[in-house]
Formats: structure tokens, C-alpha cells, sequence
């Protein structure tokens, strides 16, 4: 298809969801990184005043078992969205400057609320979602 403009692309229901449920493991590996301590493995305290760029670091007790199991979950859940949504079938559909808006807005799509002729976000097409049975599931 042809786009005029960013709004005229027609993205499957399960890229779609697909592309949502990585922004959304991508948001809970970011909060869960900068929870945990800075170093995997315990480190001693960092602090270094004579190089270019000064560096004060404190003790890290490292990573539970269960938070490096966490993060590699995660990372491979990440990974596996990207696969899929990189490498859906709707791109073959597009050419040249359309499959580059169409990736690019598709990044974009769940950040601004759907709307119908009512403004109320509840038209046709916003049913599907994440649990439908097309998309990649773990």
C-alpha cells in the first residue's frame, strides 16, 4: 500500500501487539537495571580522582541469582520481540520511503490514543491487542 502520510499505514493486530509488549519489557528491564547495584558480581568500592573523567563509586553487593535469572529473561524476551517485529511479514508488503515511516511510526503508534468519530478511543480496530494468539509468545 501506497501511505501518503504516517496515519495511512495499516499495521497487522499482532505486529502491532508485538511491538507493545517490547516497549513494555523493554520499560521493566530499564526500571529493573537501575534498581539493581551497579556491578553483577560483588565489588569493591570504585574511586578514582587522577583519570580524565573523576569516578566515586560505592561498594556493590552484586546481583541476586534470582536478579541475574530476571534480567536474562527479560533480555531474552527483548530480543525475541525485536526478531519478530523486525522481521514480520507486513514489511515485504512495503517499499523504499514506506517501509522506512512505517517502521519508524510504528515505534510511535501506542503513544498517542486511538481515536473513533466519538474521541472516545474505542473504534473499530482497537480490539486487538496483546492477547491475541498471532504473536510471539515466551
Amino acid at each position: 500500500m501506497a501511505a501518503t502520510d504516517d496515519s495511512d499505514f495499516d499495521y497487522p493486530g499482532d505486529l502491532l501487539a508485538g511491538q507493545a509488549e517490547l516497549h513494555q519489557i523493554r520499560a521493566e528491564l530499564l526500571a529493573l537495571l537501575k534498581r539493581l547495584p551497579w556491578s553483577v558480581e560483588p565489588h569493591d568500592a570504585v574511586i578514582d580522582t587522577q583519570g580524565w573523567r573523576k569516578m566515586e563509586r560505592a561498594a556493590s553487593p552484586g546481583w541476586s541469582e534470582d536478579d541475574q535469572a530476571e534480567v536474562e529473561k527479560l533480555r531474552r524476551r527483548e530480543l525475541e520481540l525485536a526478531v519478530f517485529v523486525t522481521c514480520h511479514r507486513y514489511w515485504s508488503e512495503l517499499k523504499g520511503g514506506d517501509a522506512v515511516r512505517a517502521r519508524a511510526r510504528l515505534k510511535h503508534v501506542h503513544d498517542e490514543p486511538a481515536h473513533d468519530d466519538l474521541g472516545n478511543g474505542e473504534g473499530p480496530g482497537n480490539d486487538e491487542g496483546p492477547g491475541n494468539d498471532e504473536g510471539p509468545r515466551a
